[in-house]
């Protein structure tokens, strides 16, 4: 008898919880008419995010007058955008178009893999970028000989190393959960949150393991970020005419803006309690630092900037002058 109630139990368990090898993802479930606007609209902002910033790093590349530190990190910062733009939206678009989408174990892995590097990596480099401004603003006759070619790609060079180390870390981690019952995503991509919400492992040690690495991955960074601005301020008030702190603050409003959105962005979905947020918003919130941020940092650069304006009118007389010839 005991031996037929284990045999039956081992039989439900076997047949109920089958290992999960597809997920599917919702997006927007909405009418047809809204999601055909929504696909327009990220189509229109993912070519727009490609081309600005293909721009910006032909424009670094080739003009001498942008071959400083400062433009050599914006031109990463490019890079990274892009990257993150095609990990996101193509399949995010996809999603629109089918009223949902779904997406191999492997496929959900990977795209999880490129947003921890492309995300880990931004927030190092916009700490370096902060320093930069820093050492600019604070330190202005020891930057050509702190700011060097060699200081710069050391530095790009760790802060890709290190996002990429965490993202195989936290991907690795990920992949070893077990996943036996739903799977429905409730999100526009494969995100850490709602995919650890579908695991019937214990996650304990995977959310011990994101405070553990988000410490060297966000923490730090951050605290980089608040102390240059700090001593940054502190600087520039000592100014005495308002035309040189003027001038002083225009130097690094840009990468302040940036900054800002893309830390606000991000600590909104991740550190603010989920209770104070559903999943329509968590969703929005996700699109803003995922499509709109890497469409947005182009443009404030580029229209905030004098040296790349007169970059851009540089190329294009050259354009002309030549097929005038």
């Amino acid at each position: 008898m005991l031996l037929d109630v284990s045999f039956n139990i081992l039989l439900y368990l076997q047949t109920n919880l089958t290992v999960v090898t597809v997920f599917h993802l919702l997006g927007f479930q909405s009418s047809q008419l809204l999601r055909n606007l929504l696909f327009l609209l990220f189509l229109v902002v993912f070519v727009a995010t490609i081309c600005g910033n293909l721009l910006i790093i032909i424009l670094v590349s080739t003009s001498k007058n942008l071959h400083t530190p400062m433009y050599f990190y914006i031109s990463q910062l490019s890079i990274s955008d892009i990257l993150l733009s095609t990990n996101i939206v193509p399949n995010l678009l996809h999603i629109l178009l089918n009223n949902g989408g779904t997406v191999s174990f492997i496929g959900c892995m990977t795209q999880i893999y490129f947003f921890d590097c492309t995300e880990g990596f931004e927030c190092l480099l916009l700490a370096v970028m902060s320093y930069d401004r820093y050492v600019a603003i604070c330190n202005p006759l020891r930057y050509s000989s702190v700011m060097t070619n060699i200081f710069c790609v050391t530095s790009i060079i760790i802060s890709w190393l290190m996002g990429n180390v965490i993202a195989f870390i936290f991907t690795i981690t990920s992949s070893k959960l077990n996943f036996c019952g739903s799977n429905i995503i409730d999100h526009l991509f494969c995100d850490h949150v709602p995919l650890l919400e579908l695991s019937c492992s214990d996650t304990f040690s995977v959310h011990l393991e994101i405070f553990i690495l988000g410490v060297p991955s966000v923490m730090v960074p951050t605290s980089i970020i608040v102390m240059s601005y700090t001593y940054i301020v502190i600087s520039v008030l000592r100014i005495p005419s308002s035309t040189g702190r003027q001038k002083a603050f225009s130097t690094c409003s840009s990468h302040l803006i940036v900054v800002s959105i893309f830390y606000w962005t991000m600590f909104s979905v991740y550190i603010l309690p989920k209770r104070e947020q559903t999943w329509v918003s968590s969703k929005i919130l996700s699109l803003l630092y995922t499509v709109f941020t890497p469409f947005i940092n182009p443009i404030i650069y580029s229209l905030r900037n004098k040296d790349i304006k007169k970059a851009i009118k540089q190329t294009l007389h050259k354009h002309i002058c030549r097929n005038k010839h």
